[in-house]
């Protein structure tokens, strides 16, 4: 991931929430520059009216769809071509979707197959289908507000959490970079927030399943991890 790498921010309005739009722009500022920021919807709809605000504040395009027909969904159909229309023209270098709605499945997956970075923003009704076409996804629950803190015993009690870090953690040391990063390429909505904390090694060190290990280089410090279940064999 390139810190300055060019972003495009195509935000489904119908599925999205405005009062998240802050949160998840700071967020975008972490992986590049949104040099494009557009969002979508029937912008004469008193659905959309929380958003009026919020488009002006940030600087985001305003683009507007009618559902001609009952049923369709136009804003969908536009932001999909529009997607297009900045692949092929090669100045992007990756995507952010804010959308809820799995219909941006086969655009997130057509995106990844041309080796740009695709990043997801929705709800965790969110379904699975979008969430794992995305390199990265992130719940706007965790943004903008701090989540509860689990203890030790709750996070141990999660049989998907333990499995899904013993499965990116064996017995030899593992850089926690790496680890982090195998862990999210499995699991695109993965983060150490969704459970109340800050970084990786804040939730490695909490859950007590594991052994750490920092080293001083030349560079920094690296830290290391490695399963605990192997101490006492």
């Amino acid at each position: 991931m390139k810190p300055d790498q060019q972003l495009a921010v195509l935000i489904d309005a119908d599925n999205a929430q405005a009062t998240k739009i802050e949160s998840v722009l700071s967020e975008i500022a972490k992986h590049g520059i949104p040099t494009v920021k557009r969002a979508y919807g029937d912008w004469t709809s008193p659905n959309l009216k929380g958003w009026k605000n919020i488009v002006s504040q940030f600087a985001i395009n305003k683009i507007q769809q009618i559902a001609y027909t009952v049923g369709k969904n136009a804003t969908d159909s536009a932001m999909i071509i529009d997607a297009m229309d900045l692949l092929y023209s090669k100045k992007i270098d990756g995507f952010c979707i804010v959308s809820s709605d799995s219909d941006f499945t086969p655009l997130a997956r057509r995106i990844h197959k041309s080796a740009l970075n695709v990043y997801g923003f929705g709800e965790q009704k969110t379904p699975e289908a979008f969430i794992v076409a995305c390199d990265k996804f992130i719940y706007t629950e965790s943004l903008g507000q701090a989540q509860e803190k689990k203890e030790t015993i709750q996070l141990k009690s999660d049989t998907r959490l333990v499995k899904l870090l013993r499965n990116a953690i064996d017995g030899n040391w593992n850089h926690l970079g790496g680890v982090g990063q195998k862990i999210t390429n499995q699991f695109p909505e993965f983060s150490p927030r969704n459970y109340g904390y800050k970084k990786l090694l804040d939730l490695i060190l909490a859950i007590q399943l594991f052994e750490v290990r920092e080293s001083e280089k030349s560079c920094g410090k690296s830290v290391y991890v490695r399963d605990n279940r192997n101490l006492f064999a």
